[in-house]
């Protein structure tokens, strides 16, 4: 099975992207607040996020440097959003069962989303797996922030 990584990508990048939503392993928006390292960031395993031996599914976040009212708000928020159950395993809280999306308008319309409600720039990567050059060349991702994800 082949993957690779478009990293450092832009919302216009995502809106404007074209793919197979079936071929999405992982997306993630990281949510940096500042430039001494506080950031939190949303994401989604497709096969689940492990927790101990067991693998959840659902929408999931980690912080680092946030204020605990601000992890309380993007909880709710998200929980509003996708539904689920919050459940907190050190810097992450996962959003147990909640609803996945992996299509580039609604990873896109979440990034826009979270900057505006916590007012934070946001920086997107998407992992897929099995996409063909052909599918790549149609794509409209940029074809510089590819990341090879060699050995596979």
């Amino acid at each position: 099975m082949s993957r690779l990584r478009y990293w450092k990508l832009t919302v216009d990048d995502v809106r404007k992207a074209e793919y197979d939503p079936k071929k999405v392993l992982i997306w993630e928006i990281k949510c940096p607040k500042d430039d001494k390292g506080a950031v939190f960031g949303v994401y989604s395993y497709r096969n689940g996020t492990p927790w101990d031996y067991d693998l959840i599914k659902g929408i999931v976040f980690y912080h680092n440097m946030i204020e605990k009212e601000e992890v309380d708000k993007l909880t709710k928020f998200l929980k509003e959003k996708f539904g689920g159950d919050p459940a907190e395993k050190g810097s992450r809280i996962f959003l147990k069962g909640s609803r996945e999306v992996y299509t580039p308008k609604d990873i896109a319309d979440l990034a826009v989303q979270l900057g505006d409600n916590f007012e934070v720039s946001t920086e997107l990567t998407i992992e897929l797996e099995n996409f063909t050059v052909p599918e790549q060349e149609k794509s409209n991702l940029p074809s510089s922030k590819i990341l090879p994800i060699p050995g596979l």
